[in-house]
């Protein structure tokens, strides 16, 4: 069954077909994999990103000039398989480093199989080029859409820095874990200098962990750290934003922000941004954070009121920088007009007033009972109180010693057992369970 020009132009000129609401349809036939006497051109397993009910994301790096391809079909043996190219409009994406390819059309709660590849692409002068054939991954992945029907976990990880023993000890653990989605809830590298530094921390982030994404997709939400570096203010180049017809155009800036469901919970993304002040001059004049978190209070007064939170059971928000914090001298990230402050203790923001302010009363609205943060490196877990009726956790980070009690990577579990969400804090470092909670 055929596609019109319309509903082609609707999807991004998806190449080959489209996936419509009732299933796989349409499309030519996909080629077998093949094989080429050059170095390969695919450069890296998949990583699933950014799911949504319909949609899901994929990226992976490449090794030459290339338009990536994803071939997506309901069938374990990819037959009636749909191919999406990277790109949109008139011209597909080449990019010699990594391909991204957003696949639409899908059915909420529903497993798809996909397979990686793409055409090399030569650039023989300004006038011509040359597509030197296809060339593709020959293993078969899957994943499943979200979407209130759906079911499994979701993991939370945080502050792993590009640290190779910290990533290995994470992610053997989201291995262990096998998680519906993961909240990469910020701080992935302490700064991304080039596009590599991004490949190398999304797309092939340890040896033993290259397909660490290509079943569970990643959901990421910046940490402070994740603005810095020259590449690191195009981060969304690599690490895609959600799609524009998933958010309203008014808040076409809120790239990393979602609301998804997982079955009965309710999934909150915001991004609390930098730890210094815009008027900080190591940010140099050009950080609008101020704005930026206006901005995502009207959205998130919005969200709130849609049908995916407000028929959840359970509702859990995640943001980077904390939201909550006892101790008197940690700076609350709102000192006029360069941070410092002798009675803090260091002159960046160790927890986000403001935001708790903003978003604070919007969650005892809705009804949220958690808000997961990081940061701060260090594990705890502060109970709701009667101003607060939202418990705030932050997980661990990339600072361990083998023994130690105290400092330790984390894993923060979720999953709804018997009616209930029990939230299961892996420490990561030593092995052990350090908090079980159920809401």
């Amino acid at each position: 069954m055929g596609i019109s020009r319309r509903e082609l132009l609707k999807g991004g000129l998806a190449v080959g077909g489209a996936i419509a609401a009732d299933g796989l349809r349409g499309g030519a036939a996909v080629p077998s994999p093949t094989t080429d006497a050059k170095s390969p051109l695919i450069a890296s397993a998949p990583v699933l990103m950014n799911p949504a009910e319909t949609s899901m994301g994929v990226a992976f790096a490449v090794s030459a000039d290339a338009c990536g391809w994803v071939d997506v079909s309901e069938s374990p043996d990819m037959a009636g398989a749909v191919r999406f190219h990277s790109g949109s409009g008139c011209v597909m994406e080449v990019n010699g480093k990594f391909a991204r390819i957003r696949i639409r059309g899908l059915k909420p709660a529903t497993r798809y199989h996909y397979r990686i590849g793409a055409d090399r692409i030569a650039f023989d002068n300004d006038y011509k080029r040359t597509n030197l054939g296809p060339e593709s991954d020959a293993k078969v992945h899957s994943f499943t859409t979200l979407g209130a029907e759906a079911s499994g976990s979701f993991c939370v990880i945080q502050d792993t820095h590009s640290r190779p023993p910290i990533v290995d000890m994470v992610f053997s653990k989201l291995s262990e874990l096998k998680p519906a989605a993961i909240i990469w809830n910020g701080d992935a590298r302490n700064f991304y200098r080039t596009c590599d530094d991004a490949i190398e921390t999304f797309l092939k982030p340890h040896p033993k962990h290259g397909e660490y994404a290509s079943d569970a997709p990643i959901m990421f939400l910046n940490g402070n750290h994740d603005f810095r570096g020259r590449f690191g203010l195009h981060l969304q180049d690599l690490v895609m934003f959600r799609e524009p017809d998933e958010r309203h155009p008014r808040y076409a800036d809120l790239g990393r922000n979602f609301v998804q469901r997982l079955g009965d919970v309710a999934l909150i993304g915001l991004d609390t941004g930098e730890d210094k002040q815009d008027t900080n001059p190591i940010q140099a004049g050009i950080t609008r954070m101020v704005e930026y978190r206006e901005l995502q209070t009207r959205w998130l007064a919005e969200a709130i009121e849609t049908p995916a939170v407000r028929t959840a059971k359970f509702k859990v928000a995640f943001c980077h920088i904390p939201l909550f914090e006892s101790r008197a001298d940690e700076n609350p990230g709102d000192v006029m007009p360069a941070d410092d402050d002798p009675r803090y203790r260091h002159p960046w923001a160790a927890w986000q007033r403001t935001c708790a302010r903003m978003w604070g009363p919007l969650f005892a609205k809705a009804g949220v009972q958690l808000v997961v943060t990081g940061h701060q490196h260090r594990f705890r877990y502060d109970p709701p109180t009667h101003e607060r009726p939202w418990g705030h956790m932050v997980g661990g980070g990339p600072d361990f010693v083998p023994g130690s009690q105290h400092g330790y990577p984390t894993v923060i579990e979720g999953k709804v057992v018997d009616g209930s969400l029990r939230i299961t804090v892996h420490d990561c470092g030593n092995n052990r369970v350090v908090k079980e909670l159920v809401l």
